[in-house]
């Protein structure tokens, strides 16, 4: 299904916008009793004046023509700093920065500072499940489980 663009236009242009519509080969459908629903491509050849004052797609259309008749100056430039710089936050093996004291509410009860973990203390050495290994008959590694080993066996050593 492709998209279409909902134009409401003003309701003293909604007659000329409808002759406008329906003047095409492909006549174009209103989805309400005010509101036309335009493909894209025929978007960019709607005239101008028929959209002035109109809400497209929920947002009211600004035309340049209205705003030379009203007077308001077009827009300016964007103000931009011409050097945008990231604040750095942390970067990997190293400790964080401390929070600030202002980033507590005041009546916040800090926590005792963690003593660090000795190697071996956090489970990730392979003698975490009670010293079992399992060696390889036929090379010098070792596993945890006699599962992880058979697997192995099949999988490296299948020339036997």
């Amino acid at each position: 299904m492709t998209a279409m663009i909902h134009v409401r236009p003003a309701s003293e242009r909604r007659r000329d916008f409808a002759r406008w519509a329906t003047g095409h080969t492909v006549k174009l459908r209103t989805v309400g009793p005010d509101v036309f629903a335009v493909p894209p491509h025929l978007f960019v050849d709607v005239p101008e004046e028929l959209l002035i004052g109109a809400i497209v797609d929920g947002h009211r259309y600004r035309s340049p023509l209205e705003d030379e008749a009203t007077g308001t100056p077009p827009p300016g430039p964007v103000d931009q700093p011409d050097v945008l710089v990231g604040e750095l936050v942390g970067v990997p093996g190293v400790p964080l920065p401390p929070v600030p004291d202002a980033a507590y509410p005041p009546d916040a009860v800090l926590l005792p500072v963690a003593p660090a973990a000795e190697p071996g203390q956090d489970g990730s050495t392979p003698d975490s499940s009670g010293g079992n290994t399992f060696a390889c008959d036929r090379c010098p590694r070792t596993f945890t489980t006699a599962r992880g080993r058979d697997t192995h066996r099949r999988q490296a050593h299948t020339e036997d």
